[in-house]
């Protein structure tokens, strides 16, 4: 079942435990809405448990059924804003931008403007059309708190030849994360199927029921209660690094979703961020043929959080931390 926010939709759920929190909680967490969005459908008659109206405070046995009925969002222009982003490459075909942390990549509930496609829009250029408007020219995406390298197709046929690469993951996609404790081996592979959580639409999980997913980790240093890791992406699930990282019980430090946000502080971490960061993406130009390779340093966050735990003059020195520790050599 897909997240209630994607549209207009019918979701069914069964209270699978004693002690379910109140009603507009349990609906927010099962359909990945806020409180007040639950409560909002509740109020309106939108939700119903065992075929009832119930109230918000309202807490359903183990084994009711919750039906839930969601209206499509109104229609919304994508506005152009003016926002600042930095772009590392452009021409009539694609633009390569260095996302900031914080930054959502598209407009949806809770985020219709602030965008990375708000930003793009505001500068006049013009951007693929995609599927939705408020989608133009995504070829892939960034979780808002992941920083790093992406790609916008300007036009329908770049998106077209872009998307077809990453499907058929002829696009490098390489990112560095610090996790909490120390993997058994160097070279570290995790292969599990990915899907949203069914006890919380916010997460996502290792499923059975998911789709396929497979991420290689290679450890670049390791620390006292961390390492640097490097990160090749071979498929493009939400989530997937830092799902991966924790069904191996080594999440993303900082990670609040995933279990990795405790002791900030240890690793001079801000609130609200994670260390994970898209730094190289190297993929064939959709028009010319030109093979493009793009590398991002580490952001000012992220190079601090790094030095405090590795402790090492050296590094603190380096132009960039990252190619210190050899992230960009293909045979490591």
């Amino acid at each position: 079942m897909p997240p209630a926010a994607a549209g207009d939709a019918h979701h069914e759920f069964t209270v699978d435990n004693d002690g379910a929190p109140r009603l507009d909680l349990l609906v927010a967490q099962r359909l990945g809405l806020s409180r007040s969005q639950a409560a909002t459908l509740i109020a309106e008659g939108r939700v119903h448990v065992g075929g009832r109206k119930e109230r918000a405070s309202f807490r359903a046995p183990r084994g009711a059924q919750v039906s839930v009925d969601v209206p499509p969002p109104p229609g919304r222009d994508v506005i152009a804003e003016q926002i600042p982003v930095s772009v590392v490459f452009e021409d009539e075909h694609l633009i390569v931008v260095d996302k900031a942390a914080g930054m959502v990549v598209h407009p949806a509930p809770g985020n219709w403007t602030g965008t990375l496609v708000n930003a793009l829009k505001g500068r006049g250029q013009g951007l693929a059309e995609g599927s939705a408007e408020e989608r133009q020219g995504l070829v892939h995406r960034l979780d808002k708190d992941t920083s790093g390298l992406m790609v916008v197709a300007k036009t329908d046929q770049a998106l077209r030849v872009l998307s077809k690469a990453i499907a058929e993951r002829l696009v490098t996609r390489r990112y560095a994360a610090l996790c909490w404790g120390h993997l058994a081996d160097e070279r570290v592979t995790v292969e599990q199927p990915i899907g949203r959580d069914p006890n919380d639409r916010i997460r996502m999980a290792v499923l059975a029921t998911g789709r396929p997913s497979r991420t290689d980790f290679v450890r670049l240093a390791r620390f006292g209660a961390t390492e640097l890791l490097r990160c090749h992406l071979h498929s493009g699930r939400t989530h997937q690094i830092r799902v991966h990282l924790a069904s191996i019980g080594h999440p993303v430090v900082g990670d609040d979703i995933y279990g990795g946000g405790g002791a900030r502080k240890v690793v001079g971490l801000p609130p609200q961020r994670h260390f994970l960061h898209a730094a190289l993406l190297v993929f064939t130009h959709p028009a010319s043929g030109e093979r493009l390779e793009f590398r991002s340093p580490l952001p000012a966050e992220l190079r601090h959080s790094l030095e405090t735990v590795a402790e090492l003059p050296d590094l603190i020195a380096s132009p960039n931390p990252l190619e210190y520790f050899d992230f960009y050599r293909a045979d490591r």
